[in-house]
């Protein structure tokens, strides 16, 4: 498939994960960072994430603000991609952001790297307060969820997505949403339970 040139303005650089759970297990996949773009794509104008690489970003520090151009295919797997666009190529900062007035949150300065998302953790965040608060955070992260139902037959799956905060704990746009439930074989249904995300970040203070 040939690539669509893009540009725009960037509103948001986020990681770029896929989650696949088992029943109560669950692991992730680090591919990157998505950027959501506000610009055009193909001459039609519009919103839309590109995702790019670890090295592209590391490069480039991508930031809210910037205004940058591309070339990228249509993700082939939708419900295993989180970005709508992938494989970006010719990859170009036209102009760098000069706003330096912005206080947080959310956060909008260049993102770490994808290491530091892994050593801090996540907690589950309202859709929600994703959709009106966190589009535009550093911390906010929308993954694409793979469901293997029964993992004696890993065939059956499931697909949905679902949103986490990496931020601090002390962030006053927070709120966490409803528990997630993970269907397991034979119409079991798993709960994930607030510990959860408390073990997963016990090792950060409020304002880490």
């Amino acid at each position: 498939m040939s690539k669509l040139e893009w540009e725009g303005t960037v509103i948001g650089v986020q990681p770029r994960i896929r989650l696949t759970r088992s029943f109560d297990e669950r692991y992730h996949t680090y591919l990157g960072y998505s950027l959501r773009i506000r610009g055009q794509i193909d001459g039609e104008p519009g919103e839309f994430l590109i995702g790019i690489g670890k090295a592209a970003q590391t490069k480039h520090q991508f930031r809210v603000g910037d205004t940058v151009s591309g070339r990228s295919v249509p993700a082939a797997n939708p419900k295993l991609e989180p970005a709508d666009y992938y494989k970006t190529a010719a990859l170009k900062l036209s102009k760098r952001t000069s706003d330096s007035e912005h206080n947080p949150p959310p956060w909008h300065d260049s993102p770490p790297e994808l290491e530091i998302y892994r050593e801090r953790g996540h907690r589950r965040l309202s859709t929600r307060t994703y959709k009106t608060k966190c589009l535009d955070c550093l911390w906010g992260c929308q993954m694409a969820v793979e469901i293997i139902v029964d993992h004696w037959n890993p065939r059956q799956k499931r697909y949905r997505t679902e949103t986490f905060c990496y931020g601090p704990k002390s962030c006053g746009f927070y709120k966490a949403g409803p528990i997630r439930k993970v269907p397991g074989r034979k119409g079991m249904v798993w709960e994930e339970a607030d510990w959860v995300d408390e073990d997963a970040t016990a090792h950060r203070a409020m304002d880490e």
